[in-house]
């Protein structure tokens, strides 16, 4: 009896002290905070829930998009039994005991089992494969967590026999939601510049906004939390960089590098920096910009900018702010053209337009048995079977073929993708 209390008491304290983002995780997927798109009303994830349908998943999203939390809510959402493991410090020895008691519980009591597994893109291809029998036989319902691209980092047979759910990063009234239950959760208050802070400086992770509440009630003595103390926790200062200087200092930032101004650039990249504005936000920005505005007047952009944010995923900061540096100069250096990015957007639009028609005859898929028979494939002509490697041929429907939607500029490598058009227009007659 003593023993039993001991360990009730003892459980009590670890809740209590506990981090906050752990004290607030939803007991049922009614309590989850954003991912509407999966646990909104009639939305998949929560019609498998509701049904008791779910099969195998994989949950892929950046830190902090609640990826744990989902898991648990899931669980605590079903009848069946909760096992949890992390890829970081298990073994192939805890997949096979969690197998068995898995095992046991369905033949003893007809109960299923949930294995969570944190950070799946972890376990090697043996501790994969030691998963896979279980999951097929519905043993165990896996469900994985990870912030790599599953297609890239989880085995094809485990990845074929799960369902992918891609969590995004919270939108601001997500953020703003946990914010409120955290000072809740602390018995607190908090001015409205300091909740803003807070949810200016979260870049769509929960638990980072959480962590940092946290720190800002002790910091306030577990009463009113004013603008210092969410200063002092993020390690900035917020009349630097206002609340509304956010679009303010990333619009400077992207118009000066497509004003091909590298200083500037450089100097709104460092306010940024100072500030604690998010750099993965700041990396993410520069991708699209790449090929926005520069596009294929410099082709090295593109991939400069991915190197940058997959530096600062792989080496951080401070050490990465050389990384994104380097991006921001090349990027802001380059030529520009923005016909690529003009072109799909024309494209696009006009398809909504009603610009449809049928895919010509001879670039139908024609490997199937039967296709010739209904003419697909016929009069296609191979253009590696030409010295040239280009033919004079029809590439778009009928009602379409004399459209263009990309008109290369003059400017850096694009003259010569421009060039080099004109050479196949000619060489070809002039067809598309």
């Amino acid at each position: 009896m003593s023993d039993d209390l001991f360990a009730v008491a003892a459980e009590e304290q670890r809740s209590a002290r506990a981090p906050l983002a752990a004290r607030l995780r939803p007991r049922t997927i009614d309590d989850v905070v954003g991912q509407d798109h999966l646990v909104g009303p009639g939305k998949p994830l929560r019609r498998l829930v509701e049904t008791d349908r779910l099969t195998s998943a994989l949950l892929w999203g950046p830190p902090g998009t609640g990826k744990t939390t989902l898991a648990l809510a899931v669980a605590g959402s079903t009848d069946r039994a909760f096992e949890q493991l992390s890829a970081v410090n298990a073994g192939v020895k805890d997949v096979r005991e969690t197998i068995e008691r898995a095992r046991q519980r369905l033949g003893e009591r007809g109960q299923g089992t949930i294995l969570f597994l944190d950070e799946i893109h972890r376990f090697s291809k043996s501790q994969q494969d030691a998963l896979l029998p279980a999951v097929e036989d519905g043993t165990l319902t896996l469900i994985g967590a990870t912030t790599e691209n599953p297609f890239f980092e989880v085995n094809a047979p485990l990845r074929s026999r799960s369902t992918l759910f891609r969590l995004e990063p919270l939108d601001r009234p997500a953020i703003e939601t946990l914010v409120r239950r955290g000072l809740d959760a602390e018995g607190a208050t908090a001015d409205d510049d300091a909740t803003a802070l807070l949810v200016d400086r979260a870049g769509g992770d929960g638990r980072q906004v959480l962590t940092a509440l946290e720190v800002s009630c002790a910091l306030a003595g577990y009463r009113h939390v004013e603008l210092e103390h969410v200063e002092a926790a993020l390690g900035t200062t917020a009349l630097r960089y206002g609340r509304d200087d956010h679009y303010d200092v990333i619009s400077a930032f992207i118009k000066s590098m497509r004003g091909s101004d590298p200083d500037a650039a450089v100097y709104w990249l460092a306010r940024m920096l100072e500030a604690g504005e998010d750099a993965r936000f700041i990396a993410r920005r520069m991708i699209i910009f790449a090929s926005e505005d520069v596009g294929l007047a410099d082709n090295s952009a593109l991939q400069i900018a991915v190197a940058a944010a997959h530096a600062l995923e792989h080496v951080g900061l401070p050490e990465a702010q050389l990384n994104l540096a380097h991006a921001a100069i090349h990027l802001a250096a380059a030529p520009k053209s923005n016909r690529s990015a003009t072109a799909i957007w024309t494209a696009r639009s006009d398809v909504r337009d009603g610009a449809v028609g049928e895919v010509p005859a001879h670039l139908r898929d024609a490997h199937y048995q039967g296709a010739a028979s209904i003419g697909h494939g016929d009069g296609y002509d191979y253009p590696h079977d030409h010295a040239s490697g280009t033919v004079a041929q029809q590439y778009l429907p009928d009602s379409l073929v004399d459209r263009r939607w990309y008109e290369p500029s003059s400017h850096g490598d694009e003259a010569m993708i421009g060039e080099r058009m004109r050479r196949h227009h000619t060489a070809t007659g002039g067809d598309s």
